[in-house]
């Protein structure tokens, strides 16, 4: 993995005056809040630079070259345009993207007007994505740290987090939740799926959901883990809402609860190690899965 210090504005300028000198005038400057997967950087007013971090990011640029282009049309929301692809250069080892900017705030900052509104629209996205044609997509892999793939694929690390937590969180709640979530597996076709449904990944405008970014852990498979949002951002009649306009069945939702416990318990390990005070967002996530999961 490159150092993310290492990708500065420094080094976008030079990537961008040697491989595409047409836009050598243009400023570069750094964005309000930035990735870690990928460090991104505005370039002029109507184009970004985007650079992978690491090994398994730099996957991910041939894949949204090509199916970006393709999943735009079919979609009721703006997503990420690319304009040229970049390759190794000036020290920096990995492909990397020029893309078209989208305006709007991240949602986790903006003022979201009707949160039901916004979850609405959401849903007809994500149902939208799952209709595009998935002929020759990507399956699970390194590539986007196997979303839509089994659940399973992350059971160990996900018990072995619950038995470090050991009385921090309700173990026999927990338990029934993810057993629950792996008693189902997805049995039809693949479909896309966005792979990181995040806050952070959705642009709002006016007060309103306006683009979905960062495709760089899409593929095809089980979308389930599309659904982890309505635990982390979603709550009571917006979460109802969500689930009401998603087009995904009762055993979906249940391993999308599934998704959403694993990362919320892998990442409060994380933060207990380091007696972070961001540990109280997972424990929020792990109380809003088991709350629903007990309402089912």
């Amino acid at each position: 993995m490159t150092s993310r210090s290492s990708i500065d504005v420094a080094l976008a300028r030079r990537l961008v005056d040697a491989q595409f000198p047409q836009w050598s005038a243009l400023p570069i400057a750094e964005v309000e809040v930035d990735g870690w997967d990928n460090r991104t950087f505005r370039l002029g007013s109507e184009l970004t630079v985007r650079l992978p971090s690491g090994d398994w990011y730099a996957q991910q640029v041939d894949k949204e070259q090509r199916w970006l282009p393709v999943l735009a049309p079919q979609l009721p929301l703006p997503i990420p345009t690319p304009v040229a692809q970049g390759t190794p250069g000036a020290g920096y080892p990995y492909p990397w993207s020029v893309y078209r900017w989208l305006d709007g705030e991240l949602a986790s900052k903006a003022r979201i007007d009707d949160l039901s509104a916004f979850a609405m629209t959401l849903a007809g996205f994500l149902n939208a994505l799952r209709r595009a044609d998935a002929t020759d997509g990507p399956p699970p892999g390194e590539h986007n740290f196997f979303r839509g793939g089994p659940l399973s694929t992350y059971e160990q690390e996900a018990l072995e987090a619950l038995d470090a937590l050991g009385d921090e969180v309700p173990r026999d709640a927990i338990l029934r939740a993810w057993e629950d979530a792996m008693s189902s597996t997805w049995e039809r076709d693949p479909v896309w799926v966005h792979g990181d449904v995040a806050a952070g990944n959705l642009l709002v405008r006016d007060g309103r959901l306006a683009a979905v970014l960062d495709f760089g852990s899409s593929g095809i498979g089980d979308p389930a883990c599309d659904a982890v949002i309505a635990w982390t951002c979603l709550s009571g009649a917006s979460r109802d809402r969500f689930r009401d306009e998603l087009d995904v069945d009762a055993a979906t939702w249940s391993r999308g609860r599934g998704w959403a416990l694993w990362k919320a318990l892998i990442t409060l390990v994380g933060h207990l190690e380091r007696d972070s005070p961001g540990a109280a967002a997972p424990r929020r996530d792990i109380e809003q899965v088991l709350a629903d999961h007990a309402r089912d």
